[in-house]
């Protein structure tokens, strides 16, 4: 009885879902590939600006104190 084609067979709802979980599955990878790779660009364009901006503190700074200097030099005779 065991070997019967009755006990052999799949029901085609079991089937459908399997096959649909699976193209699921399938689907969902280059999303997920593409959300990590946006975020990784995102992680290094905002850190990019984080060090222009740091860089253009540090310039200004910079500008600032030669300023100073060159003004002090200008009025000490």
């Amino acid at each position: 009885m065991a070997d019967s084609p009755e006990n052999n067979t799949v029901a085609p709802q079991i089937t459908d879902a399997i096959t649909q979980t699976n193209v699921k599955v399938l689907a969902e990878a280059p999303a997920m590939a593409m959300g990590s790779l946006y975020q990784s660009m995102s992680n290094s364009i905002a850190m990019a600006a984080a060090n222009q901006v740091y860089a253009q503190q540090q310039s200004n700074i910079s500008f600032q104190a030669t300023t100073t200097i060159g003004v002090k030099s200008l009025l000490n005779p």
